[in-house]
């Protein structure tokens, strides 16, 4: 369980009465083959990678915010400073929390690297919005400029640092967004086919 209250989405005695293919069982437990990178996932050990980083992101989470409340609000540097890494590490929870709940996704149940992964890209995409005024509420202060350049100075060893990870596990992303790339592409041409040979239909029966 996820800080006392949240389930995990596919819990042992689940997945015991569970037909799915994609899970299979050995002597070490439940697993499946990820989609992204076709490795061995025990989803025991899925789970408690997430309880483990929950404990170390919420510790740096908290720490932040009581840093940031005891700091004067005209220190604008410094107060922009704590509420970057404050979003990091909001998003970071919110991205656990997410993936550890659900039960209807087989796809969320991946490594760690590719885990952090993702967590990267959406705080990238939450930076991007920031930056163009896109974000509603208060997580940037008055200093959304001074936010926005130290998530950029910043995040990426943030999450290094919490995630405990080499920096050489961040240089690998590309393989997941290239196979997003390419599956999204696959889907278009498909449909560009389709509306082609439906044309052709049409044209034929007028």
């Amino acid at each position: 369980m996820l800080a006392g209250k949240i389930e995990r989405g596919f819990p042992k005695e689940r997945l015991e009465g569970f037909t799915e293919p994609k899970i299979k069982k050995d002597e070490r437990g439940y697993y499946i083959m990820t989609l992204s990178e076709n490795v061995k996932v025990y989803i025991e050990d899925y789970y408690a990678f997430f309880e483990e980083l929950w404990e170390r992101a919420m510790a740096k989470f908290q720490d932040i915010e009581a840093k940031l409340a005891d700091t004067d609000p005209s220190l604008e540097e410094t107060t922009s400073y704590y509420r970057s890494q404050k979003i990091v590490y909001s998003i970071l929870l919110k991205t656990i929390r997410a993936f550890y709940g659900d039960g209807n996704n087989l796809g969320i149940i991946m490594t760690p690297w590719c885990f952090g992964t993702v967590v990267l890209e959406k705080v990238e995409t939450y930076r991007e919005k920031l930056s163009r005024g896109e974000v509603e509420g208060d997580e940037a202060g008055d200093y959304p400029y001074y936010v926005v350049k130290y998530i950029d100075e910043t995040y990426k060893k943030a999450l290094l640092d919490v995630f405990s990870f080499p920096p050489k596990a961040f240089s690998m992303r590309w393989q997941y967004s290239e196979l997003l790339k390419r599956y999204s592409k696959t889907l278009t041409n498909i449909s560009t086919s389709l509306q082609s040979v439906l044309l052709m239909i049409r044209n034929y029966s007028s």
